[in-house]
């Protein structure tokens, strides 16, 4: 390393030290590689500090006029792909701070006044999160549109119902597709309440103590769409909830996403073949002609490992940190930018895969006739009609469903003799809730699968999660 560059490097920490650092200890200092990505959060802080600066009367108008140009100069060079990152300058601030004093000279050390790279990070981060959650809710809306889309065009189609991967109680497939679109809505509110946490501003409080100069850390975060300031110099440059929460809500939205890819991947097997994925969405093989890979949806169940991985990446990265600031918290950023890019791209696919899933119809009905699955209408019946206790209704259900499984048919294929011979007050009347078609029309209790409730339902999802409607509140009311 030449004196020149030894000179750069550690220019920002004055004259503490002699000679630059080792090559191995620049290559592992440095962050620039990857918080690069904050360089329009970087500019947009350092531009309300420096209004800030100039309102408050501890920076010249000329010098803030020279400053907030030269910053429009470095946006603009890095948007054209014009600007030199350097490894030497560590980070994103200093790179902006040194291209800064390229252009405009020596107003650009005054910009530094009252901060530090500390809350400068942090309101970065911050600022760089809260862009992400946007995004990601507007993911989860588009999801939520296929879903009900999907939900509303299969109101009526029936397939099983699974608990243990066992054929239950028929339900219907608009059902299902509405059972992911309450948890995306979870999903929705968890990153919702962590945008709101989070929406707090570092910036002022310096390294860790705050600052002696007569700042305004109120009008900075106006500036720069925040509520409040941050309370407390010191949690604001070591806090970093607001990262673990984005990666802990975005590790239950990935296995929401997974759950749902894990229906894809079984739905579409010859043995179930309840939908088919488009030719966007699936891919050959190499030896086997007939094949058609659920890939998209695997890729998708696979990738929650990886957001879950960050979450704890960050989490022990965090667990024993004494405050304030420790260059550990320089790896708080690579969890939260691989969460993002790898939620971001699943949610993209997973939408994709809803918007041209084709629903077999024909075959899902069927499935949903096999394996007794109106066994509990029966019980249902009798306990409606005779009177029976539930649990003694129970024990007559199951064992027509014996005799059934003992002749080989299913339930309705029973004779009303065969059904008597079981329990003399079976009547033909009886057989009237044993298709599966009946069963699911009888689901009418709130939040059930029958037809009419999942119109409803899609309707009241479409006024509350895309069209910013009112929410319900436990007590049912809006």
């Amino acid at each position: 390393m030449s004196d020149n560059t030894k000179q750069a490097s550690n220019a920002m920490w004055g004259g503490r030290f002699e000679s630059g650092p080792s090559a191995v200890m620049e290559k592992i200092n440095a962050s620039i590689g990857f918080d690069k990505r904050f360089y329009r959060h970087d500019i947009m802080g350092s531009k309300a500090h420096c209004a800030m600066l100039v309102r408050q009367g501890i920076l010249s108008e000329d010098d803030g006029r020279a400053i907030i140009d030269g910053l429009d100069q470095v946006l603009q060079e890095i948007e054209d792909g014009r600007f030199e990152f350097k490894t030497e300058l560590e980070d994103i601030h200093m790179n902006v701070e040194a291209r800064l004093a390229e252009i405009i000279g020596e107003p650009a050390g005054r910009l530094h006044t009252a901060r530090s790279r500390n809350d400068q990070v942090a309101t970065d981060f911050r600022l760089w999160t809260r862009d992400a959650l946007d995004e990601i809710d507007r993911g989860l809306e588009a999801l939520q549109r296929a879903l009900i889309a999907q939900a509303e065009a299969h109101a009526e189609t029936v397939m099983p119902g699974f608990t243990h991967l066992q054929a239950a109680q028929p339900i219907t497939f608009g059902h299902h597709m509405m059972a992911y679109v309450e948890m995306i809505g979870r999903d929705r509110g968890r990153f919702g309440d962590c945008r709101t946490r989070l929406n707090e501003c570092p910036l002022g409080a310096a390294a860790l103590a705050g600052t002696s100069f007569p700042i305004d850390r109120h009008a900075t975060a106006e500036l720069l769409g925040f509520d409040r300031p941050c309370a407390n110099s010191l949690d604001a440059v070591s806090d970093r909830d607001f990262a673990l929460e984005f990666l802990s809500a975005a590790s239950i939205c990935a296995i929401h996403l997974s759950r749902l890819a894990e229906e894809m991947v079984i739905w579409t097997t010859a043995q179930f073949a309840f939908v088919k994925l488009s030719d966007g969405y699936t891919t050959g093989s190499s030896i086997m002609p007939q094949k058609r890979n659920p890939d998209a949806a695997e890729l998708v169940r696979a990738k929650a490992g990886r957001v879950i991985g960050d979450l704890n990446s960050l989490l022990i990265v965090m667990k024993g940190l004494p405050l304030a600031y420790s260059k550990d918290m320089q790896d708080d950023k690579e969890p939260v930018f691989e969460a993002y890019d790898t939620l971001e791209l699943c949610i993209a696919a997973m939408t994709g895969m809803i918007t041209d899933l084709r629903v077999n119809s024909e075959r899902c009905r069927e499935s949903a006739s096999a394996g007794f699955t109106t066994a509990t209408d029966m019980a249902d019946w009798l306990v409606r009609e005779l009177n029976m206790p539930f649990r003694r209704a129970h024990h007559v259900a199951g064992s027509l469903v014996k005799l059934a499984e003992t002749k080989g048919c299913d339930l309705p294929d029973l004779t009303l003799a065969e059904m008597q011979s079981i329990e003399p007050g079976i009547t033909a009347a009886a057989m009237a809730v044993l298709t599966v078609e009946a069963s699911v029309r009888s689901r009418t209790s709130f939040g059930g699968t029958a037809p009419d409730n999942v119109r409803a339902a899609a309707h009241a999802a479409r006024d509350v999660f895309l069209a910013g409607g009112p929410t319900i509140d436990e007590d049912g009311s809006a």
